[in-house]
């Protein structure tokens, strides 16, 4: 079984900010899956399926960005996990330019709350992440009012096959290992992946 988090924060005032970059990933994906991710537990929107022939729990913490770790927390004991590896976290991530995904197995959290969250929940940071860049603004005192405003007019026109292909990535993580995701989706832009999604 994997578990697949996406980090946002809930209500409609935060829906299209750039930190739920991780819910319109899963948005997306279990839609296109047609999975339900309805369901209210452990503070959290859940739903369960497969990809190819594998269990996986799609889950959006609900909790706010920076107490993700308590829901995440909650799913990997409820359904025995004993694998942080087995925990795949799809989150924005300021230090990559916007449309640019990265996987990444394991690492800290660079100061992204939601990550330390679950880092300190799990008591490991072996899980893995599927980053999505968003930018970083030129001054470190605009970064809170960054990470909350909207994606800008020219980037929502992009935003579409971004998220798409980072719901691609999960599922190649899930059907042949992070390694072989990585080999394919890191080291490109979604410029040269748009044809392919």
């Amino acid at each position: 079984m994997v578990l697949i988090v996406g980090l946002g924060n809930p209500g409609g005032r935060y829906e299209r900010g750039r930190h739920n970059a991780g819910f319109m990933v899963i948005d997306q994906l279990t839609l296109d899956l047609q999975i339900s991710v309805e369901q209210k537990k452990f503070a959290a929107l859940s739903g369960r399926g497969k990809i190819q022939d594998t269990q996986v729990i799609f889950v959006k913490p609900q909790t706010y960005m920076n107490l993700s770790g308590e829901a995440v927390r909650r799913f990997f004991d409820f359904y025995k996990m004993e694998r942080p590896e087995d925990v795949i976290v799809v989150h924005d991530d300021l230090d990559l330019p916007f449309s640019v995904i990265r996987l990444k197995a394991g690492g800290g959290h660079g100061g992204h709350k939601g990550l330390l969250s679950i880092i300190q929940h799990l008591g490991s940071p072996d899980f893995l992440r599927v980053r999505i860049g968003i930018g970083k603004p030129p001054d470190k005192e605009m970064i809170d009012r960054h990470v909350l405003e909207p994606f800008s007019r020219e980037e929502m026109k992009r935003l579409p096959a971004v998220v798409t292909t980072a719901g691609l990535a999960v599922r190649e993580i899930v059907s042949s290992g992070i390694q072989a995701a990585m080999n394919q989706y890191n080291g490109s832009t979604i410029n040269n992946l748009s044809e392919e999604v």
